[in-house]
């Protein structure tokens, strides 16, 4: 350690960026660790005295002689009274002689995984949308989240609430499973009560949650097809077999679900706004998919997405209020109606899955954030949900009509729009000759996100397309966007 070389080396490793947060003492332990691992200091090489290397290095004695004695504990020196400090003789030979960088595994070494842990690496797993991009879907428009009353109810919540800093039920706050609750009983024709509710943080989750407590691996479940992309991830991650169920102008083929013969009891179904195709289930079908679940003694797993924002009346009720024999799992989210970074969704359950759910999402993540939970109750209670709601709705039937507007405007020669009874995204179908992966190709280079249809479907479709994304971006930005796509589609 007293050559010229190591001493320059350390100096070199204790001014590192990623070490200037930590504390003196910490960051020459740190770099002297480091140059035993890389094999710069060999095992047995005798270091200088604390009072020498201190001298050296412009520090304190104290500050080498805590890092001295933490590399003891830590097993990289041997101390010896009247002798000095060496490297320990142990280190493993494996580990020295190479650099930081050779320690990582290279990316393209073989990974050994589980077969499981290899069908999610191939399948790309599910890539959410970090900023407002056009025409990204998921997206609601948050510039005009009432931040600051959310901020009053947090702070609120967080000074009466003595338990928001503990672990949570995993079932959810009673007050928020109480609030939610009252909201669907209400909004959606519910039948719900706060003991049937579970709070989450995604959709996701609780399509995983039914996969792993509903199903055994390899079994069947039955989808809708075309249909939610993350929805058919969460069913094979946890190895299902995904049966696709076709889809038409009046939602999911009741008479191809009763062809079925695979053994499959439960389906997942979008009833009141279908993904993508925006087709509602009609009534008829809705009671004729709770009598396929009693038939089966199944389960009707109903995501009710975007459920709030319906531009053309009412909304149909929820298939979950009409099932008289409590088979279907009601699924809600708060990352449209508010905004994703909430992480906050719920299931409504039948009682005979209150327990088994509420066990498997203690296993999974224990619970959702006491004070988030709290805040968003409170949200609920004083009536700025039902507030925020309406005139976002406003808004979104106007984006919604200008998207089809600047659509037929600009791209009429490219596509059909379909404008769609509620959502927050314009289906789009490819005109004959265009083909969708070009088109998503020559949109990415002009920096415009184009989701595209072909995707959701379990076969390829006859036409491709888009699924536009519109309630983020104001009219303006909608039709800047399509001028622009436009011009990148020729």
């Amino acid at each position: 350690m007293t050559a010229q070389f190591e001493l320059d080396t350390l100096k070199i490793r204790l001014a590192a960026p990623e070490l200037a947060a930590l504390d003196l003492r910490v960051r020459v332990q740190r770099a002297l660790r480091q140059l035993i691992l890389d094999g710069v200091l060999a095992p047995g090489l005798r270091l200088p005295a604390t009072r020498a290397l201190a001298q050296s290095l412009g520090v304190s004695r104290d500050t080498v002689e805590m890092a001295y004695a933490q590399l003891r504990l830590d097993g990289y020196l041997r101390r010896q009274a009247g002798s000095g400090s060496f490297v320990s003789p142990t280190i493993g030979a494996s580990l020295l002689g190479k650099s930081s960088s050779a320690l990582r595994p290279a990316s393209a070494q073989p990974v050994a995984l589980s077969m499981r842990g290899a069908q999610i690496l191939a399948s790309g797993g599910v890539a959410d949308q970090q900023s407002v991009k056009a025409f990204a879907t998921g997206l609601p428009e948050t510039r005009a989240f009432p931040l600051a009353v959310w901020e009053r109810l947090r702070r609120q919540a967080a000074s009466s609430e003595h338990h928001v800093l503990l672990h949570g039920d995993p079932q959810g706050a009673e007050p928020l499973r109480q609030a939610i609750a009252d909201y669907v009983n209400l909004e959606r024709g519910a039948r719900a009560t706060a003991g049937q509710v579970l709070v989450l943080s995604s959709t996701r989750q609780a399509l995983y949650l039914c996969a792993q407590v509903l199903a055994d691996a390899h079994g069947p479940i039955l989808m809708e097809d075309p249909g939610y992309f993350g929805a058919r991830k969460a069913f094979e991650m946890a190895q299902l077999q995904v049966l696709p169920v076709p889809v038409d102008a009046h939602g999911l083929s009741i008479e191809h679900l009763r062809a079925d013969r695979s053994g499959a009891n439960t389906v997942y179904v979008t009833p009141s706004h279908q993904y993508p195709t925006g087709a509602t289930l009609a009534l008829e079908r809705r009671l004729a998919l709770t009598a396929w679940a009693a038939e089966r003694q199944g389960w009707i797993i109903e995501d009710d997405y975007d459920s709030q924002f319906h531009y053309a009346g009412l909304p149909t009720a929820c298939v979950q209020g009409l099932d008289t024999q409590q088979r279907t799992i009601y699924l809600g989210t708060f990352a449209k109606s508010l905004y994703p970074g909430l992480r906050i969704g719920y299931m409504v359950l039948p009682p005979a899955l209150v327990k088994p759910m509420t066990h498997a999402r203690s296993i999974l993540d224990g619970h959702t954030p006491q004070l988030d939970q709290l805040t968003l109750a409170r949200f609920i209670a004083d009536g700025h949900f039902a507030a925020h709601v309406r005139a976002m709705r406003k808004v979104y039937a106007v984006r919604r009509d200008a998207m089809a507007q600047a659509v037929r405007r600009h791209l009429s020669h490219v596509v059909t729009a379909q404008l769609p009874p509620g959502g927050l995204q314009l289906p789009c179908l490819l005109h004959e000759g265009r083909d969708e992966l070009d088109t998503l190709r020559l949109a990415a280079q002009a920096g415009i996100v184009l989701p595209g249809l072909s995707r959701l479907y379990a076969t390829p479709p006859a036409r491709g397309g888009w699924l536009l994304g519109f309630a983020a971006l104001t009219p303006h930005e909608i039709d800047s966007g399509i001028v622009r796509l436009a011009r990148a589609l020729g």
